[in-house]
């Protein structure tokens, strides 16, 4: 399966390595490949009150054709870059699963081979996206990724190390056909209407890899398995909503640093633990997570209608 953006070819291939995952695919763009690999678990992990997802980036030295020397032949752990590509996955897919599963997913991307040329970060998303979006996991995606940097005028799509280093903008973004998810980006004091078009031209070409990856999908796409549901009863939240009754907003509404409030809200968590240890079938992890609930609504609602946060500051005050 090939597309083309800004000139350069990404390919996505399946069913050659990986073949026990649940879903694998290799992503080429040059002389650079990777590998990303995703996997459900059979049966939820219980007693959590999130979803537990892994993403794991393993990049080594022969991938760019070194081996290392001296007397340590091992690899040591993760590079700082390693761990950014991980948590730049995490971020993008993390809210397109769905909330009520509690089975482990693990993402896996590894680096196979490297040009020296091509960031493998936007290939490693991608990656990630077609092989949840094809495996039998459920995934509400698929999701599209690039690189956007300017040189010499003008935009270029997933540009070189070179490239990126002359360019006044790095921009990374991913999202689905309709909207943009995920933005992390560097620049030089680039205007504002220029970052607005570097959005626009990063979202067209998204486009693309995101019809690649629904063509790889009918055609080679598992069915997705069904799961338990975690979610969270009516009953539970009404209850510990109506326990709490305004606690929680009366607490947030007044500025304290962060380990004072932190502390407090602890403390009332337990209280409410506590207050209804006598429900046999209730979960503590259900009473924490309708805790959370309440605590969340409550932080949104204070700075979406007083435009001020927890500790006091607007939001455009900085520490």
């Amino acid at each position: 399966f090939e597309t083309t953006i800004g000139g350069k070819t990404i390919t996505l291939s399946t069913g050659k390595l990986a073949g026990q995952a649940g879903g694998a695919v290799t992503v080429r763009q040059g002389d650079s490949v990777l590998l990303a690999a995703a996997t459900m678990s059979n049966k939820p992990r219980e007693g959590l009150g999130f979803f537990p997802l892994t993403v794991d980036y393993e990049e080594r030295l022969y991938a760019g054709g070194r081996i290392p020397g001296s007397f340590f032949r091992r690899e040591g752990r993760p590079t700082e870059g390693a761990i950014i590509t991980a948590r730049l996955t995490d971020r993008t897919i993390r809210p397109l699963f769905p909330k009520d599963m509690r089975n482990e997913v693990q993402v896996i991307l590894y680096a196979l081979s490297s040009d020296g040329e091509t960031p493998l970060d936007v290939l490693g998303l991608l990656g990630a996206s077609a092989a949840l979006t094809i495996a039998d996991v459920p995934f509400a995606g698929p999701v599209g990724t690039v690189r956007v940097a300017k040189q010499d005028g003008n935009f270029v799509i997933n540009p070189s190390y070179q490239v990126i280093d002359e360019s006044d903008l790095d921009l990374v973004i991913a999202g689905t056909s309709e909207a943009i998810m995920m933005v992390e980006a560097g620049a030089k004091e680039i205007e504002e209407a220029e970052i607005i078009k570097a959005f626009e031209v990063g979202q067209e070409a998204i486009k693309s890899l995101i019809d690649l990856q629904a063509q790889m999908q009918a055609e080679v796409g598992k069915e997705k398995r069904s799961y338990p549901s975690f979610q969270l009863s009516e009953e539970v939240q009404t209850k510990v909503s109506e326990w709490l009754e305004g606690r929680v907003q009366e607490l947030v509404s007044k500025p304290k640093k962060k380990a004072e409030q932190s502390e407090a809200l602890n403390a009332l968590r337990d209280e409410a633990i506590e207050a209804f240890a006598d429900e046999e079938e209730w979960d503590v992890a259900d009473i924490r997570e309708a805790f959370e609930q309440v605590h969340k609504a409550a932080v949104r609602s204070l700075i979406l209608e007083t435009k001020t946060r927890t500790d006091g500051r607007g939001p455009k005050d900085v520490r």
